[in-house]
């Protein structure tokens, strides 16, 4: 079978993984550090395997494409693969679960103590020299809070807010859940309208859906606590970029991390890539990016591969 990975810089960087588990299961493997979208079905043609990333497999693609049997993600999220064009075509579509969830875990609550202990703005103070100029052994300008009594929100509950919640519950915080965006209410959960004036962490885990899509904008912004933190390392669009950055510069918020934007990398520009505004984290995509987490992603794609080739379902959304 003929293997091509579309966007394999995606994953590997600098020769840092080991991609030989995938040339064993594709022996006529081509790896790809980019491709540009507009070259995908060329370059894909002839191919019985795509493996991708973030490009877009669209309609169009899979139908010029008759020879393509699999495509294997190299993510979660299957909201860039028209998947009903696939099921259409009988090409077989698989992503990848919980492959990275103690990365973004890390990222989370490391995000969360960057906020809320204020480690940022204490080491710029000692790099002032305000420390070394002071009176006293401590220097107390910026309010730290406490985790433990707090509440956490957690929007999606899968493995990454199972895992999220585990380790929140470890700091002392108390985790709450929200209903699934247009899903069937589930006892003990509340609806996110309830649940967001109760909460002082916001935690996004929910995939990118017509449901979700702007799921958090200013009227759920105002329904937030004022020193709440909302920490989204799911998908750019649920959130309302332009009504977060107004709500952190008004101080109706008391911070946020952001780890992916609705469109990456923001070529076009983004609110959230201003310099003015406070409290605020901005990382490039990174919360799932352990070093380990991309070999097992790579390890993962490999066996959703093989099993496929053996008549298997592994990993399959279609």
């Amino acid at each position: 079978m003929h293997g091509i990975f579309l966007d394999y810089a995606t994953v590997g960087f600098n020769d840092d993984l080991d991609p030989a588990s995938l040339r064993r299961a594709l022996p006529q493997l081509e790896l790809r550090p980019h491709t540009a979208q507009s070259a995908v079905a060329g370059i894909i043609a002839g191919a019985d395997v795509v493996l991708v990333n973030k490009l877009r497999i669209t309609r169009e693609i899979i139908e010029r494409t008759p020879t393509l049997r699999l495509i294997a993600l190299a993510a979660t999220g299957t909201d860039n693969i028209d998947l009903d064009a696939a099921r259409a075509r009988s090409v077989a579509v698989c992503n990848l679960r919980d492959y990275c969830t103690a990365s973004v875990v890390q990222h989370v609550m490391g995000t969360l103590l960057l906020l809320t202990q204020q480690l940022r703005e204490y080491d710029a103070l000692v790099r002032s020299g305000a420390w070394q100029h002071g009176e006293q052994f401590c220097r107390l300008d910026y309010p730290i809070r406490d985790l433990t009594g707090r509440k956490l929100g957690i929007v999606g509950f899968g493995a990454l807010g199972q895992a999220v919640a585990r380790a929140a519950q470890a700091f002392g915080l108390e985790v709450l859940l929200a209903n699934r965006p247009g899903g069937t209410p589930v006892a003990g959960r509340l609806d996110l309208d309830d649940l967001l004036p109760q909460v002082d962490v916001l935690s996004l885990h929910c995939p990118l859906s017509p449901a979700t899509q702007g799921l958090i904008g200013a009227p759920q912004l105002a329904r937030m606590k004022p020193d709440a933190v909302l920490i989204n390392t799911a998908r750019g669009a649920l959130v309302d970029s332009a009504a977060l950055a107004a709500a952190l510069r008004a101080g109706r918020l008391g911070g946020a991390a952001i780890d992916v934007l609705p469109q990456e990398p923001p070529v076009d520009g983004n609110p959230l890539l201003a310099g003015d505004i406070p409290h605020l984290i901005v990382t490039p995509h990174v919360a799932w990016a352990a070093r380990e987490a991309r070999q097992r992603c790579l390890d993962e794609m490999a066996a959703n591969v093989e099993d496929f080739r053996r008549g298997g379902r592994r990993g399959r959304v279609v």
